[in-house]
């Protein structure tokens, strides 16, 4: 099955893709290099389908039939926004097949991710370091291309991606790849040479490397037979396929671990007790209940030690902690007896400790309290607030602190 997609990339550039399979197998993030389209990838879009992958093969921007950006961006910060992109609406992380030009980007995109972006990694042709002479001649055969071929690629492209000036920058996001693999030259290319893929994969943790006999730049054309026989290899014993696997039941097990699933922020929730000692506790289960009146709500265990505490109290804070906060979580969840000591805070009105620094923070005077099972649902009316915008949050997912991914 195939389909046209189209995703909006950096600088709102229209690109266009071409899919194959079914959306729902694991899928498979195919970039051409540069002077090409995802038409290079046919025969491997049409093996690794019916292999049971889900491709997506892209048209970098100024490429095929995705948009030549009007202020002729091709440097690697706007592909790599591109390619960001398209990965944020993907269900989930795939494996990236790139050829030089989009072997650079997706080097540079997984290495310098703070966060897995891929399950793996195919290079094809795509040393960071090349040879002058070699260049030259490439970047004049792509001229000659690109004005024969009726206007398939911008060839502005050629003079706004300078590989020399983002080399070492290259390298260095070669070291820092976390994902499997694999490292493709053809024999007879003119792009790369037996040395340089040797340096490309002596930076990767985790690589293999392979030579395809009696191809050029081309591999995927030239062979692709032996191309797509190394390439499906690779993918069965490094990322097999795997279909999705549901855990159902009625225990509280289950529960608890479907529960997790959910992504939520992590918040330290403040008060003082009935001698005005503060009090405070790490919770995750809070959100905002209505806007007029201005009404949140923190749902609190039955087991809690400090719980008497915030059912007595006319007032309380909910301190929103961002990425740099976790050990200001670890520290509320955790039996340390000098918690606000350890912690720099600030009293507003109330007289309850705010956190300083906080991604967002919340005095509330107590609205009403709810039993709800082995909980108490205490509700606050919001009196004052205050946020900084240009923090990350602390995420928590699957029983682990997480750290939010902007594409």
């Amino acid at each position: 099955m195939m389909a046209q997609l189209d995703y909006i990339g950096f600088g709102g550039v229209r690109l266009a893709a071409q899919s194959y399979g079914r959306d729902d197998d694991p899928g498979i993030l195919l970039l051409h290099g540069g002077g090409q389209t995802h038409a290079v990838w046919h025969a491997a879009a049409l093996a690794l389908a019916q292999a049971g992958r889900y491709v997506i093969s892209l048209d970098l921007r100024g490429h095929g039939a995705s948009e030549w950006p009007g202020d002729g961006r091709y440097d690697l910060d706007a592909y790599i926004g591109d390619i960001r992109a398209v990965l944020a609406t993907l269900r989930a992380r795939p494996v990236i097949v790139a050829a030089s030009l989009g072997g650079w980007i997706a080097t540079a995109v997984l290495g310098e991710s703070e966060t897995p972006l891929a399950t793996g990694l195919v290079l094809v042709d795509s040393p960071p370091r090349m040879d002058p002479v070699r260049s030259s001649r490439m970047g004049d055969a792509l001229r000659r291309v690109a004005t024969a071929n009726g206007g398939h690629w911008d060839p502005r492209m050629l003079d706004s991606f300078d590989l020399p000036a983002v080399e070492d920058r290259l390298i260095e996001a070669a070291r820092r790849l976390k994902v499997p693999t694999l490292v493709v030259r053809g024999e007879r290319s003119l792009l790369s040479t037996q040395e340089s893929i040797a340096e490309l994969a002596a930076c990767i943790a985790d690589v293999e490397a392979v030579e395809v006999g009696d191809a050029g730049h081309l591999v995927a054309v030239d062979q692709s037979d032996a191309f797509n026989a190394l390439l499906l290899d690779f993918l069965e014993r490094r990322i097999p396929l795997s279909p999705p696997q549901y855990v159902a039941g009625s225990d509280s097990r289950t529960l608890r671990d479907a529960l997790g699933c959910f992504a939520t922020g992590v918040t330290v929730v403040t008060t003082l007790d009935r001698d005005g000692n503060p009090v405070g506790l790490t919770a995750n289960s809070f959100t905002s209940v209505s806007l007029d009146p201005p009404l949140l709500l923190v749902c609190l265990a039955n087991g809690a030690g400090s719980l008497p505490a915030f059912l007595a109290a006319p007032h309380f804070v909910v301190n929103v902690l961002h990425i740099g906060q976790q050990p200001v979580s670890g520290r509320f969840a955790s039996r340390t007896e000098d918690r606000f000591g350890q912690t720099d805070c600030e009293i507003w009105d109330s007289g309850v400790p705010v956190i300083r620094h906080s991604l967002a923070s919340f005095e509330c005077a107590r609205d009403t309290v709810h039993d709800a099972g082995d909980h108490k649902i205490l509700i606050g009316r919001v009196q004052r607030v205050q946020f900084e915008p240009h923090r990350d949050p602390l995420l928590y997912f699957r029983g682990k602190y997480r750290r939010l991914h902007f594409s």
